[in-house]
């Protein structure tokens, strides 16, 4: 088993790394601002039928920018979900959402949470799946490639003012890079039989002789932006453990690899724009390291067996409950390490069903930020954080003024550093204390107990770290959990992404250094094992007491069974 499980793990690891490097080189192109070969023309023509402002903006237009275009977003999608009754493409004649379903759903998708309180095939018309959340799967994907562009650029440029045009860069990588990507992706599911139409429901006669109706509707197309912009929302309601999203175990295989693709890009692309290789590789050193050994403890703590199970004279190996016998525990184990490390939320086994330690792992990738690869974008930028912070704590260890790439980190830097890597565990734990000390919190409970306060944080983890997977046994489809979730997810989206910005602004303006005999080498096995520290140290100061209250309790519990 153990074998198998490396194997696994190094194959994935090897096919990803070989489709990210060259797409890397894309990505540095357009961070540089260049139109990739062959469209430069179309490319202002396009500009001048439309319009739009090319000039580049300082960090608060671009923010201004990013803001306006996610707000108009947010109330577009609440509309087309409250009126999708009224809206074509509706066969199953599919009424509105309530008002605060529609809130958290239209809230979800423009945050790249994906967060779903409701069932897919039940609930949301094709309209509302096409042109609604398909749409807003491409916006927000694109959101979070365009904020760490300009992170990029404020490390790559010197004594600037300015960091790019928001309106250019969305539009490149939503052309350039998430369309023909997606389109090629959904053509492969498609080709392995997903489904993709827009026909009413079937009905059908089961062996049994009992009537059912086997949905239909456009899943590949959505499934193949939702792993690849790391958004998740599934078509149906099991999301990729349907065989209808995800067919095969090359599907699977394809889906954990869309989901890492464009975060592990981003890390080639980042050392090209700034000139040095190395830097780019010694983050991507970081991530993998963090990655693997929480594969290998899910990977592990899911084949030693559920002891309730054992118990009962089941086999310690099989641990199948919860899981598609299609994929087996080791592949599903590392999806959800896959999806949690990134900030996708697809899942093709019920995450409620891991034990207690299995459970545990992509829980904390969550809590920690979702920088070990992460979502597109947010992850690179959310470990660029992590990388300042590294540099400041290893400045005062040794009295240097810390720097970056050449750039001083000043106080105000760290100011902004520690409200972005605060913003989600303030919005975890407080959310969590809030659902557990009122009724109506309470009241969506199905499971009392330690496993109870474990999907409630769990949940929480998920929304305000803009996941959207879940314990589920949350019955979280009403005012008071469709409210609380939608501000975790708003705010866990927009308030990291303004100091973001902010810090992007001040960087931008600086001077390189000349690296010194007492500069910190940013890019050799010391710094990743610092960087590496410093991401568990935080995780581990503002989450384990909560930790230890639920999936932690949870295993001690089952100890002398």
């Amino acid at each position: 088993m153990a074998a198998s499980g490396f194997l696994l793990i190094a194959s994935f690891l090897l096919v990803l790394f070989a489709l990210a490097k060259p797409l890397g080189s894309v990505l540095a192109r357009l961070i540089e601002g260049e139109p990739l070969p062959g469209v430069g023309r179309i490319e202002s023509m396009m500009w001048k039928v439309l319009g739009s402002e090319t000039a580049e903006m300082s960090w608060k237009r671009y923010l201004a920018a990013i803001l306006t275009f996610n707000v108009l977003g947010l109330l577009l999608l609440f509309v087309i979900l409250m009126t999708q009754g009224s809206l074509p493409l509706n066969p199953q004649q599919l009424p509105g959402l309530s008002w605060h379903l529609a809130l958290n759903t239209a809230v979800s998708f423009v945050s790249n949470t994906n967060w779903q309180s409701y069932s897919g095939e039940t609930t949301l018309s094709y309209f509302s799946q096409i042109v609604g959340l398909t749409v807003q799967n491409f916006l927000s994907a694109a959101t979070g490639i365009a904020v760490v562009f300009a992170l990029i650029r404020a490390f790559s440029r010197h004594s600037a003012t300015t960091l790019g045009n928001a309106w250019v860069d969305l539009t490149r990588i939503t052309f350039y890079i998430l369309l023909p990507i997606s389109l090629l992706i959904a053509l492969f599911f498609v080709s392995q039989g997903t489904l993709q139409n827009i026909a009413a429901y079937q009905p059908f006669t089961s062996l049994e002789g009992v009537q059912h109706v086997l949905p239909m509707g456009p899943v590949a197309s959505q499934e193949a932006i939702k792993m690849l912009g790391t958004n998740g929302g599934g078509f149906f309601n099991a999301n990729s453990s349907h065989p209808f999203e995800n067919p095969t175990a090359l599907t699977n295989f394809v889906q954990m690899l869309a989901i890492f693709l464009i975060p592990s890009a981003l890390c080639f692309a980042f050392g090209e724009a700034v000139g040095d290789k190395r830097q780019g590789r010694a983050i991507l050193w970081a991530m993998g390291i963090i990655f693997v050994i929480c594969v290998g403890v899910v990977m592990w703590a899911e084949t030693q067996g559920n002891p309730h199970f054992m118990q009962l004279g089941a086999d310690s190996n099989i641990n199948m409950e919860g899981k598609e016998s299609r994929f087996g525990i080791l592949a599903t184990s590392l999806f959800s390490v896959v999806t949690t490390a990134a900030s996708c939320g697809a899942v093709n086994a019920m995450h409620d069903s891991f034990t207690a330690l299995g459970g545990m792992i992509p829980m904390w990738l969550m809590q920690i930020g979702e920088v070990v690869f992460g979502g597109v974008g947010s992850g690179l930028y959310g470990m660029l954080l992590f990388v300042l912070l590294t540099v400041f704590i290893a400045g005062l260890m040794i009295g240097r003024t810390p720097e970056y790439l050449g750039k001083k980190i000043d106080v105000a830097e760290m100011k902004m550093t520690a409200m972005a890597i605060l913003v989600t565990p303030t919005l975890v734990l407080l959310g969590t204390a809030l659902a557990m000390m009122t009724e109506a919190g309470r009241a969506g409970i199905f499971n009392p107990g330690i496993h109870g306060f474990s999907e409630v944080l769990y949940a929480v983890s998920s929304a305000a770290n803009n996941n959207g997977s879940a314990f589920a046994g949350l019955s979280a489809n009403t005012p008071f959990w469709n409210v609380l979730l939608a501000v975790c997810m708003w705010f866990g989206r927009f308030a990291v992404i303004v100091p973001v910005l902010a810090i992007a602004g001040t960087l931008v303006t600086k001077k390189s250094q000349t690296a010194g005999v007492g500069t910190l080498p940013t890019h050799g096995p010391l710094f990743i094992g610092l960087l590496i520290g410093t991401v568990l140290l935080v995780g581990a100061l503002t989450f384990i007491p909560a930790l230890a209250l639920g999936p932690v309790a949870e295993h001690l519990s089952f100890v002398n069974l």
